[in-house]
């Protein structure tokens, strides 16, 4: 991703609107969410922290109970029903799905992944900090910062005693960061039933809704080659490795960067020891698109690629591991982002308007039809690297706008998309 980070205020965040994206008519500042959401700050940073320094890598089962564990106790505390699904693939935690019923009309899903791509280990190498503008930690932003907000936005709209909804589901998902294979089935089900869904992945700096995603898929490339003694007879062996890189150097005819289709090889593996010739060689092309059918084209390259080979009797085999559609840019996500504009200009602030190559569930939702808006996590950057953070200022107004979207929703919800 690319971000331009400016200067941040003390408190909050102002930016300037971009290009053709119009705010509605401010919706009036609602002194008694703000207040709430004020005096929530202090405890919504320290369940962060406790979460963040709980390891809960993709994969890792005990991490993955562990953080659902904490979440869970309040959530039932708030009277919310618990259900714990499992995932629908090996090696994954239990999902968790949240429901209460209230009195109103609007059922709202959100959504937010605990899972990250920090493995065992990185809490006690760099666990949760915070300085005066940031805080830091693995998944701090990605996505744990969300799913806290989302939390205190539930809590809030208990302790109001606000019921003015059908019903309000919160999926806690344990594989997102692999493209949900845990969660598929259990996130069609949950979208059938909802009029609009709100993702608590985080804001795109300075302070910007995700209204557009690309599509993401992993390709793999498996080389079979033959073994042979490095040494006495290199000549019988057909080196894996050697048309691996022929293969990777063939389909380098991708973009790298940039808003459109973009391919990029993020992990290879071949040999065993120094002293033989590798009979397998593997590579995973991590590939993401504006345009579903960029997919198949890539696909039909890579494919075609894979029928010339450069090391005799080697043989070379394409599959793809399926993630997310693109969110395209469309007119039930541009009105939910209307609304969100028009509160926080309650506020006194903006709110920007903007997409990226990081896929995520919003995607699936609006696929089927349903209003979907994305990014409504604390802003932040440095995703899937050390430098991870969340922006301070962004916490409170992110949580007021979060919980005063699910008040509108719950009373006027949104039609379903055509």
């Amino acid at each position: 991703m690319q971000f331009r980070i400016i200067a941040l205020a003390a408190v909050a965040v102002f930016i300037v609107l971009p290009a053709g994206a119009a705010p509605g008519k401010p919706v009036a500042k609602d002194a008694r969410v703000l207040a709430a959401a004020e005096a929530a700050r202090p405890q919504q940073l320290k369940l962060l922290e406790q979460i963040v320094n709980i390891d809960s890598g993709t994969g890792d089962v005990d991490g993955g109970r562990k953080v659902a564990a904490v979440l869970t106790a309040r959530l039932k505390a708030m009277g919310y029903g618990i259900k714990s699904v499992e995932a629908e693939a090996d090696g994954l935690p239990e999902n968790t799905v949240a429901t209460l019923t209230g009195t109103g009309r609007g059922r709202i899903l959100l959504i937010g992944h605990i899972d990250t791509v920090f493995g065992p280990g990185t809490v006690a190498k760099r666990p949760f900090r915070m300085d005066a503008e940031k805080a830091y930690g693995p998944g701090v932003s990605d996505e744990k910062g969300g799913v806290v907000e989302g939390i205190y936005a539930l809590q809030i709209l208990h302790d109001l005693k606000f019921t003015d909804f059908k019903q309000i589901v919160f999926l806690i998902e344990t594989s997102e960061e692999r493209g949900s294979p845990g969660t598929r089935a259990l996130i069609a089900k949950l979208v059938a039933d909802t009029d609009v869904e709100l993702n608590l992945e985080p804001g795109d700096l300075p302070d910007v809704l995700t209204v557009w995603r690309k599509g993401s898929a992993t390709f793999h490339i498996d080389v079979k080659g033959r073994a042979a003694h490095a040494g006495i007879a290199p000549q019988e062996g057909r080196n894996a490795a050697l048309e691996l890189i022929h293969q990777i150097q063939a389909d380098d005819v991708f973009p790298k960067s940039g808003d459109g289709l973009t391919a990029n090889l993020t992990v290879m593996d071949a040999g065993t020891r120094a002293n033989i010739i590798p009979e397998n060689a593997s590579a995973q092309i991590n590939v993401r698109v504006r345009d579903k059918a960029d997919l198949e084209k890539v696909q039909a390259t890579m494919e075609s690629n894979a029928r010339t080979t450069a090391i005799p009797d080697t043989k070379v085999a394409i599959s793809r591991e399926p993630s997310f559609p693109p969110l395209a840019n469309n007119l039930a996500t541009d009105a939910l982002a209307d609304r969100a504009e028009a509160i926080y200009a309650g506020l006194g602030l903006k709110i920007g308007r903007g997409g990226n190559g990081g896929a995520s569930e919003s995607a699936l939702a609006a696929e089927a039809g349903v209003p979907a808006l994305d990014g409504l996590g604390p802003a932040s950057g440095g995703f899937h690297a050390d430098t991870e953070f969340l922006v301070l200022s962004s916490v409170t107004p992110r949580l007021y706008l979060l919980t005063k979207l699910m008040m509108e929703l719950g009373h006027a919800p949104p039609p379903r998309m055509k």
